[in-house]
């Protein structure tokens, strides 16, 4: 419903009139629309985190060569698409996450938790690399990597290969500079 109306005209009627449910009930959990989209946001999130931590811990961020580092990057960009594809409303949330600023802390604090993860692998790989320069970018890294997925779901017949390769090539190239 909130790929085909958006985010403006969604109100809280139109909500419960889709679940079927009365505004009484769904009022007990969820205050108006912005609670609703919280609460989808986190788990539309929740799942791409999950995904992303355990590729970093399976060794997605290592590799004994630049292919393989490549092949590992592509492959987790290719499915936090499919998640956010595959989850009702994905391409909708995944916009109102970046557009209404009071959901806009559901990325950062996703980001946040992803880079702090990413970061403990990378310092690992990398321990002559600043610390400081390493948190930025693992920051940086999931920002870019957002804005790649959103491309592509946003526009799935438009170069989606192509711009998932692209990033994950910068990635691998990047990284292949570090100590």
């Amino acid at each position: 419903m909130l790929e085909r109306i958006g985010f403006e005209q969604l109100t809280t009627n139109l909500i419960c009139e889709a679940a079927g449910l009365s505004p009484p009930a769904l009022y007990r959990y969820f205050p108006n629309k912005y609670a609703v989209l919280k609460e989808l946001g986190d788990r539309l999130m929740r799942a791409q985190d999950d995904e992303v931590i355990a590729w970093a811990d399976a060794g997605g961020l290592a590799g004994a060569t630049f292919e393989e580092r490549l092949a590992k990057s592509l492959a987790i960009h290719e499915r936090m698409v499919d998640i956010q594809r595959d989850f009702p409303g994905g391409l909708a949330i995944g916009r109102a996450l970046r557009a209404v600023p009071v959901l806009q802390d559901i990325r950062f604090r996703s980001r946040d938790v992803v880079a702090a993860h990413f970061f403990k692998h990378m310092r690992a790989l990398y321990p002559a690399t600043d610390p400081r320069r390493l948190e930025v970018v693992t920051r940086m890294t999931i920002e870019l990597s957002y804005a790649a997925i959103e491309m592509v779901v946003e526009e799935p017949d438009r170069d989606a290969d192509i711009i998932n390769r692209e990033v994950c090539l910068l990635f691998a190239h990047y990284f292949a500079t570090f100590s």
